[in-house]
């Protein structure tokens, strides 16, 4: 029979030796420490950093519609195709705050340090964007609004494509912000058909 030909390794014990298990759950309770001290440390970076990914964008937007409130398209004369202030403010944040969330995500993966192009364009889609409300409502420039759409659409479109590369999720958090480019250019749009200044 096999079993009567079965050999049996001998290992000395070693949970008979007190100072050898105190000293391995020392060191495993010092080794488990260290890393789940690491992962909060590494954890809390990464929270800090997506906060000011998110927050920067967000508080130019807001400085952006103190500074910038009023204009042309205000009150009871307003159109009624062209939504309230209120809402394309609101609209205008949820977009710069998606936005930054994507770029947070590429830089996360190394996207930039890969693409230093994606840095330029990120910024500049962030200046465009925040460009359009006072051009069409401070100054009721609705060509060069209507070009600045144009061009916040174009960007957006090229930095979906940027994103997608790094992450596919940063390249979809775009989608929304391209739509709300391509509602801006029809509001243009109608504002220059009609002639609301």
């Amino acid at each position: 029979m096999d079993s009567n030909n079965l050999k049996h390794r001998t290992t000395t014990d070693s949970s008979s030796d007190p100072t050898t298990t105190a000293s391995a759950t020392t060191e495993g309770g010092d080794v488990n420490r260290a890393k789940r001290q690491r992962r909060m440390a590494s954890a809390k970076r990464g929270l800090r950093s997506l906060s000011i990914a998110v927050l920067v964008p967000v508080l130019l937007a807001l400085s952006n519609i103190y500074f910038f409130v009023g204009g042309p398209g205000r009150g009871p004369s307003r159109p009624n195709w062209i939504p309230p202030h209120w809402a394309l403010h609101m609209t205008c944040l949820a977009s710069v705050s998606l936005l930054g969330l994507s770029a947070w995500i590429v830089w996360a993966e190394g996207g930039f340090h890969r693409d230093p192009s994606a840095v330029g364009l990120y910024l500049g889609l962030l200046g465009l964007g925040l460009a359009w409300d006072p051009i069409m409502f401070r100054f009721g420039l609705n060509w060069v609004g209507l070009a600045v759409a144009a061009a916040v659409g174009g960007g957006l479109w090229r930095w979906s494509k940027v994103a997608r590369r790094v992450n596919p999720m940063a390249g979809d958090l775009v989608m929304p912000c391209l739509g709300w480019a391509g509602f801006l250019a029809f509001v243009n749009l109608r504002m220059i058909i009609t002639g609301v200044r």
